[in-house]
């Protein structure tokens, strides 16, 4: 049985050493790339990659920064959804910039549309619900200042969509991250 043994010995050894490497390599990555923030609310953690920078420095700008911070409109409201979508987005993202397989400047997937527009709808549904697909309703969204021209603009026809569903990141889709010049 000594060869066996031998066998065992080796295997366990190999083993030891993958597994350190993948510990290793992970824990340095986790430290190197600043894990432990994205488990926070903080935006700037969303700015750890200068491929982000453009949207938190129009989200600063925003009329948005003050009543919400990117997992508000970027994560579902549960523990369990927020989290997975996270962890989603972060193997998505940590292989995106480790290969440089994305597009400058970043844009949002379906699955990450989805979620935005459902807190959209979340945070604003006394006007979501004001809005009904298949009528033309006058919304008015006057802010104080706005000149007659804006408090037009603003309080504009919405047009049934297509498909029966209104999007509203299909019109304001810049409102979180204000275009910058």
């Amino acid at each position: 049985m000594p060869g066996v043994s031998r066998r065992i010995a080796i295997s366990a050894v190999v083993l030891a050493v993958l597994v350190g490497t993948a510990v290793g390599a992970g824990g340095y990555t986790f430290v190197y790339a600043k894990g432990a923030s994205y488990l926070t609310d903080d935006p700037a953690a969303c700015a750890n990659c200068h491929v982000m920078n453009e949207q938190y420095a129009g989200w600063v700008k925003s009329s948005h920064h003050t009543v919400a911070v990117c997992n508000d409109c970027h994560t579902p409201h549960d523990f369990f959804g927020k989290y997975f979508t996270k962890a989603l987005n972060g193997w998505h993202h940590s292989v995106a910039f480790t290969s440089g397989d994305f597009h400058e400047p970043i844009h949002i997937g379906e699955r990450n549309l989805r979620v935005t527009e459902a807190a959209c709808r979340s945070c604003h549904q006394d006007i979501v619900h004001a809005i009904e697909p298949g009528l033309l309703v006058r919304v008015s969204a006057q802010s104080p200042g706005d000149t007659p021209k804006d408090a037009n603009l603003h309080g504009s026809l919405h047009p049934p969509p297509e498909d029966g569903t209104l999007s509203c990141l299909r019109c304001h889709h810049s409102v979180g991250h204000l275009e910058l010049d």
